[in-house]
C-alpha cells in the first residue's frame, strides 16, 4: 500500500481514538501526528507544518457543546489559511460541522467513522488548494414574464444616472439587481458602494454616510471618508432604506438636493458625484402616510421603481434556481453531485418559500453538505409546508423563526415595529432575518 507524500496532523481528546487512527492513517500519509488537546495546536501547526488537521469538534471541557471546535476553525483559517481542516464531530452534532464548513472548513466526518471515507476525505483535502476561487454571483432573471420585464427595463435605465429604488420581500435578491445595474451602468469601471441602512445604529448614520474630521466627537482621531465620498464617480446602493430614522432623512435629503456632503465637525463642502441606487422591503408610501418617512424624500428616491416579484409568483424560477446553487455549492464543498432527482424537484416545487430566493440557496446549500450520494433526493431536504409548520415547532430557533415572520406579517414588513413588539433592537433583529433566511 502506496502512502502519499503528507503530514496529517489529528486534534482529539479521546486516547483510543488517536490510537486507531494512528494505525489507520499511518498506513496511508508519510507523516501523522497526533495530539490531545488544542491548547497545542497553533504550536504544532507551525513546527509540524500540515497539510492538513483532522480537527475534533468537542472536547473535555466546560465548553463541550462545539463552539470551541469553531473558535479553532477560526484561529486556523487566520493564522493558516492554506490548510485544509476536516472535522471530526458526533452524529448529534452535524449541524455543528454544517456550521464549521461554513466558516471555511473543508469537509467533515461522523463518528464512527469509515476508514475508506475518510482516508479519501484526508487524501482530498492534503491534494486540493486550500485557496478558493471567488465565486462571482450573477443576477438570475428566468424565463416568468414579470423577470423579463424587469430585465427590459434594466438594460434601458442602466447606462442612466437614473436614481432607481427596488423593492421586493426579503431575500428576492434586492442587492443582486442593485448589482446587475451597476455592472451595466457606464460607472462600472468603479466599485459599487453599499450600504446596509438597516444595520447602523441612528447615532452614527451620519457619520458613517458623510463622514467625519479628526475632533469632530471624543473618538475621532483621524479624519474618516464618509460612504457618499467613497462612492464619488460610482455607484452608491442604500440598502433597507426604509429603516432610516426621520432626522438622518432629512439630512440625507439635502444631500442629495445639493450633491455635496459635510463631513461632521466641518463647515466645508464637498461635491459628490453618485449615482444613487436604493431598496426596501418595505412599503414606503404607507410609511409616509403615517408620517414615518419623508415625502419629498421618497419622490426623490423614486425616480424609477423596480418591484422584484417574490419566488412563489414564479414557481417556473424554482427548479432553474436550485440547479444553479447545486453546481455552486457542489464544487465551494467538494461534493460529486450532478444533478436533482425527480422526488427532488417535487418537493422543492412544493416548498412554501418565504425567505424566496435566500431561503432556497440555504435549503440547497445545507442539503449538498450532509447528501452522501451523487444526486440529491427528497430525503435530503427538511422543508415544512405550511400545515406541517404548525405543528412541528421542535427548537427554539423554530419557535423564533415563527415569532419572527408573524411579527412581520402583522406590522406588514415595518422592521421598527417588529423589533418593538419582539422587545429587541432593530440591529438584532436584522441578524435574527439573516439568520434564519427571511
Amino acid at each position: 500500500m502506496s502512502k502519499i507524500k503528507s503530514r496529517i496532523l489529528v486534534v482529539d481528546d479521546n486516547q483510543g481514538i488517536r490510537a486507531a487512527l494512528k494505525l489507520l492513517l499511518e498506513m496511508h500519509f508519510a507523516e501523522v501526528e497526533l495530539i490531545a488537546s488544542p491548547n497545542i495546536l497553533m504550536e504544532t501547526m507551525h513546527r509540524f507544518k500540515p497539510d492538513c488537521v483532522l480537527l475534533d469538534m468537542n472536547f473535555s471541557s466546560e465548553r463541550n457543546t462545539g463552539n470551541e471546535g469553531l473558535l479553532w476553525i477560526s484561529e486556523l483559517r487566520k493564522n493558516c489559511p492554506d490548510t485544509n481542516v476536516v472535522l471530526f464531530t458526533a452524529y448529534a452534532d452535524v449541524q455543528l460541522a454544517v456550521e464549521g464548513m461554513k466558516r471555511g472548513a473543508f469537509d467533515f466526518i461522523v463518528k464512527p467513522w469509515n476508514n475508506d471515507k475518510l482516508v479519501s476525505t484526508l487524501k482530498d483535502a492534503c491534494t486540493k488548494n486550500r485557496t478558493k476561487s471567488t465565486i462571482h454571483e450573477k443576477m438570475f432573471w428566468g424565463d416568468s414574464i414579470q423577470m423579463t420585464n424587469i430585465r427590459n427595463m434594466v438594460s434601458k435605465i442602466a447606462p442612466t444616472d437614473a436614481t432607481v429604488l427596488i423593492t421586493g420581500e426579503n431575500g428576492t435578491g434586492k442587492d443582486m439587481m442593485a448589482r446587475e445595474i451597476h455592472d451595466m451602468s457606464l460607472r462600472n469601471g468603479r466599485d459599487m458602494i453599499a450600504v446596509d441602512a438597516g444595520a447602523i445604529p441612528e447615532n452614527l448614520f451620519e457619520s458613517e454616510l458623510f463622514g467625519y474630521v479628526k475632533g469632530a466627537f471624543t473618538d475621532a482621531v483621524t479624519d474618516h471618508t464618509g460612504k457618499f465620498e467613497q462612492a464619488d464617480g460610482s455607484t452608491l446602493f442604500l440598502d433597507e432604506i426604509g429603516n432610516i430614522p426621520l432626522q438622518a432623512q432629512a439630512k440625507l435629503l439635502r444631500v442629495l438636493q445639493n450633491r455635496t456632503v459635510t463631513r461632521l465637525g466641518s463647515s466645508k463642502e464637498i461635491p459628490v458625484n453618485i449615482r444613487l441606487l436604493c431598496a426596501t422591503n418595505m412599503n414606503l408610501l404607507q410609511k409616509v402616510k403615517e408620517g414615518l418617512f419623508r415625502e419629498d424624500l421618497y419622490y426623490r428616491l423614486n425616480t424609477i421603481s423596480i418591484h422584484i416579484p417574490a419566488l412563489r409568483e414564479r414557481p417556473e424560477d424554482i427548479i432553474p434556481l436550485a440547479n444553479i446553487f447545486l453546481t455552486r455549492y457542489a464544487g465551494k464543498y467538494h461534493r460529486n453531485l450532478n444533478s436533482l432527482s425527480l422526488s427532488a424537484e417535487n418537493v422543492l416545487k412544493k416548498g412554501v418559500w418565504k425567505g424566496n430566493i435566500r431561503e432556497l440557496q440555504n435549503c440547497i446549500e445545507k442539503a449538498v453538505i450532509l447528501s452522501e450520494g451523487d444526486q440529491l433526493t427528497a430525503d435530503d431536504f427538511s422543508i415544512k409546508n405550511d400545515h406541517e409548520i404548525s405543528s412541528h415547532l421542535n427548537t427554539l430557533d423554530e419557535v423564533e423563526e415563527r415569532t419572527i415572520l408573524n411579527a412581520m406579517d402583522e406590522f406588514h414588513g415595518n422592521l421598527s415595529l417588529v423589533a418593538k413588539s419582539l422587545g429587541i433592537s432593530r440591529p438584532t433583529l436584522y441578524n435574527k432575518l439573516k439568520k434564519y433566511g427571511i
